[in-house]
């Protein structure tokens, strides 16, 4: 990056700042909350299994990741790095990815927030939709104006959630064992984690749906920029390591707590279903807090991701160029940050009103995972052809740079290949049009300069 183009507050965080915006990008809570029921209906304890092996391959791609941002850490991130290493076509690309799930997602993320909202504070509005967007659209500006204020104050806001969270699910969880333990739903079995207990089909179905818990441990590479020298890396790492293990505790306690029917009834809100079955009411009510925190520290990293991958490409000028100012105060993309709340009010907008373009949001929902896919596939390809040379180098270099790496950015490609026949054709059709919006608009743009 030349002393020319703006920069970011550089210095702002640290590795504890890096791991609290990867676990609050991931959301874990809200990932358990409404994903868990569609992992356990494919694979019924074996989940416990696809959500660990799954934890594997993660951590294959944040090592990819941690070793691209060691060496030039970058708010572009995956599209920075694919950029320099393969082709700008290629890096506009995963950058274009990024940017479509993070919209997509933030956008669908901030109605979950408002429902959470009303059923703490008034129930009775909970399936009110003019109420849902308003209080939808209170938080998604609330968390806008946190982001514009910087890294450091989005990571201090970011902590205080997570250490509540913290206590919320370590009572859910020693709570469920303490009870249920002895008299289980399911009854816990070493068989859960062995790999050998699952068939072939089962376990790849379910682990492209838990690929999706995981993802969101990113943003702290969007932070690079922002972030001390080669703590991006480790508050990483160390994030999807403590991912691992709480998905797998948490995949268990569910099955331990929860029958067959009680997960399939309250798949919307797993959590608050357990909850249910441990603390008395309203003390149970602290899931639904716990889901509510996380789901806005989801939204927060998704802004700050879009906003800082909009920024590295606006500064490249393959995006209008005014799009890369920095606030002067706060040394933030102010502009970018905006562009994200914008779009997100207008999709909560048409949601609201549009049932027609409600139905195709949630088709778009389906679609994100093959966009997911490829910008980390991508990203991670250009690690391995990057350090291609630590092959050579002792076993151990060559795990960490080259073999877990190219095989995790395997898996991902073929998640993404499965992606589109598992998903609905109609979102799959969504998915790939977006995409080839985005191709189409850069050969335009690259003409365009080529003119000037």
């Amino acid at each position: 990056m030349s002393d020319n183009k703006p920069h970011l507050a550089q210095g702002s965080l640290g590795a504890l700042g890096s791991f609290v915006m990867a676990i609050g990008g991931t959301a874990p809570a809200f990932s358990i909350a409404v994903a868990s029921a569609a992992i356990i209906a494919e694979a019924g304890v074996f989940s416990v299994a696809s959500v660990l092996y799954c934890g594997l391959i993660m951590i294959g791609l944040v090592l990819a990741f941690a070793n691209l941002s060691k060496s030039h850490p970058s708010a572009g991130a995956s599209y920075s790095w694919v950029s320099a290493i393969f082709s700008p076509f290629l890096g506009f690309l995963a950058g274009w990815c990024l940017l479509l799930s993070s919209i997509i997602f933030m956008a669908a993320a901030a109605v979950p927030a408002a429902t959470s909202t009303l059923m703490l504070v008034a129930s009775e509005y909970v399936e009110n939709t003019y109420i849902v967007s308003l209080i939808s659209a209170l938080w998604l500006s609330l968390i806008t104006l946190v982001v514009i204020k910087g890294a450091k104050f989005a990571y201090l806001i970011q902590l205080s959630m997570l250490i509540v969270e913290i206590i919320i699910i370590t009572s859910i969880i020693v709570g469920g064992f303490y009870l249920h333990l002895y008299q289980p739903a399911h009854l816990l079995d070493l068989n859960w984690i062995l790999p050998l207990s699952i068939s072939l089909k089962t376990f790849s179905t379910a682990t492209t749906l838990a690929l999706f818990l995981y993802w969101g441990w990113d943003v702290s590479m969007s932070l690079g920029e922002e972030t001390k020298s080669g703590k991006s890396g480790i508050g990483a790492i160390s994030s999807v390591i403590s991912l691992i293990l709480f998905f797998t505790v948490m995949m268990s306690v569910v099955l331990i707590v929860l029958t067959d029917e009680e997960i399939v009834k309250s798949s919307s809100n797993i959590l608050f279903a357990v909850a249910e079955k441990i603390f008395p009411a309203p003390w149970s009510y602290i899931a639904i807090l716990c889901t509510l925190l996380s789901t806005i520290g989801t939204i927060e990293a998704q802004i700050v991701q879009f906003s800082r991958c909009l920024f590295a490409m606006s500064r490249d000028r393959l995006l209008p160029v005014s799009l890369a100012k920095i606030h002067p105060k706060w040394q933030t993309p102010w502009i970018a940050t905006l562009v994200i709340w914008c779009l997100g009010l207008l999709v909560i907008f048409a949601t609201s009103f549009l049932p027609s373009v409600n139905e195709i949001l949630k088709a778009s929902i389906s679609a994100i995972g093959l966009q997911i896919c490829l910008y980390m596939s991508l990203t991670a390809t250009a690690s391995v052809w990057h350090y291609r040379k630590m092959i050579q180098q002792r076993f151990s270099l060559a795990v960490i740079y080259v073999l877990w790496p190219a095989f995790a950015a395997l898996c991902m490609i073929l998640v993404g290949v499965a992606s589109l026949f598992t998903t609905d054709i109609y979102a799959s059709l969504i998915g790939i049009s977006a995409i080839l919006m985005g191709i189409g608009g850069y050969f335009i743009k690259i003409n365009l300069l080529n003119l000037e």
